[in-house]
C-alpha cells in the first residue's frame, strides 16, 4: 500500500502549495500527543466541492468546541481547497482539511500553541463510482461505546474520538466484518465507526438522535432528498430490536456516500436485510444530486444555479 506520506501532488499547508512529501510537522506536536486535531472529509464532484459551506461551518466549529479558532475563514479555506484541485488536477476527489496545535507545548495545557491548517486531496472512488453501491456491508456489534457528551467532546470532529472507531473496526475486521457497529451508554444504537446509520420502517426514515456522536452532513442531505420523495423522517432514540426490525438499513458518509447494510451480528443478534427498493432509490437520487451542470452549486438537498 502507497503510504500517505510520499505521494505525488501538493498539499495547502499554513497559507502555501507545498510539495506533499514536504508536508510535515515535529515529533512534538502537541496534537500528536493530546489528540487536539480536527478535521473534516469533503468530496469534490466534476471539480466542484460538495456542500463546502456546511464542512466548513462545522470545521470551525469543531475546533471551537476543543479550544480553538481557525485562523482562516471559510471562505479562504474553499478557496484553499479550490486550488488544491486545480494543482493536483483533480475533478472527483476526497478532501481532508486538518487544523491542530503546534509544538509550543508538550504538557496538557497549550493555550499559546501556534494553530496550523493543511487541506489535502486525492483520488479515493467512492463505492458508487467503483459500480459497488448496492454491495451490503456487514457489520459486527462493537464492544465499544460512545461517550455522553458531557464525558467527550462529541459534537467536534476531533481526532481523539477516533481511537474508539480504530479499536472497533480493527476487532470487526478480524473476525471477518466490514465495519463495527457502536451503541450509546444506554444501549442505544449511535453510529458505525466513521458513518451514520438510517432504518426503514413502515415507509419512514428513523436515524439515531446525533447526541454523542457527530452528525452526518451526508445524512442531512439525504434526508433533504428523501423528503423531496414524500419520506416521513424521524431522529428519535433506536434501540437494537428496533434494527432489527427494519425492512432495510443503510449508513451514510462522506466517504461511501450511501451503502446498505446487509448483516448485523453480535453476541445476542443476527440479523440480516435486503438492499430494498427505499435505498435503491435514495441511491440513485444522490447521485443526481451531486452532479451539477455548469452555473450551478449544490447546496443540501439538490444542486442550485449559482447566483
Amino acid at each position: 500500500m502507497l503510504s500517505f506520506s510520499n505521494r505525488d501532488g501538493l498539499i495547502w499547508f499554513d497559507g502555501a502549495l507545498v510539495p506533499w512529501a514536504d508536508a510535515r510537522i515535529h515529533v512534538l506536536t502537541h496534537s500528536l500527543h493530546a489528540a487536539g486535531a480536527v478535521f473534516e472529509g469533503i468530496r469534490a464532484y466534476d471539480g466542484e466541492i460538495f456542500l463546502p459551506d456546511a464542512h466548513f461551518a462545522r470545521f470551525g466549529d469543531s475546533a471551537r468546541i476543543v479550544g480553538y479558532s481557525v485562523p482562516y475563514s471559510s471562505l479562504e479555506l474553499e478557496k484553499a481547497t479550490e486550488a488544491v484541485l486545480w494543482a493536483n488536477e483533480l475533478k472527483d476527489a476526497y478532501i481532508r482539511p486538518i487544523a491542530w496545535r503546534g509544538s509550543e507545548s508538550v504538557t496538557v495545557a497549550a493555550r499559546n500553541a501556534t494553530i496550523h491548517v493543511a487541506i489535502a486531496a486525492w483520488d479515493w472512488p467512492t463505492p458508487a463510482a467503483l459500480g459497488k453501491s448496492d454491495v451490503g456491508v456487514r457489520l459486527q456489534l462493537a464492544s465499544w461505546r460512545r461517550p455522553r457528551a458531557d464525558t467527550a467532546p462529541t459534537a467536534s470532529k476531533c481526532s481523539g474520538l477516533y481511537m474508539i472507531g480504530t479499536l472497533a473496526r480493527h476487532a470487526a475486521n478480524e473476525a471477518g466484518f466490514d465495519d463495527a457497529l457502536l451503541l450509546d451508554v444506554d444501549g442505544n444504537v449511535a453510529e458505525t465507526t466513521a458513518t451514520n446509520i438510517i432504518l426503514v420502517k413502515g415507509g419512514v426514515l428513523i436515524s439515531p438522535v446525533p447526541d454523542c456522536f457527530l452528525d452526518s452532513i451526508t445524512k442531512r442531505h439525504v434526508f433533504t432528498l428523501a423528503r423531496a420523495k414524500g419520506f416521513e423522517i424521524r431522529e428519535e432514540r433506536v434501540s437494537v430490536v428496533d434494527l432489527e426490525q427494519a425492512s432495510e438499513v443503510f449508513v451514510v458518509g462522506t466517504s461511501i456516500e450511501i451503502q446498505p447494510v446487509t448483516e448485523l451480528r453480535g453476541d445476542a443478534v443476527h440479523a440480516h436485510w435486503s438492499v430494498g427498493p427505499v435505498t435503491r432509490d435514495l441511491l440513485a437520487n444522490f447521485q443526481k444530486s451531486i452532479r451539477c451542470s455548469p452555473g450551478c452549486e449544490v447546496k443540501l438537498g439538490a444542486p442550485v444555479t449559482k447566483s
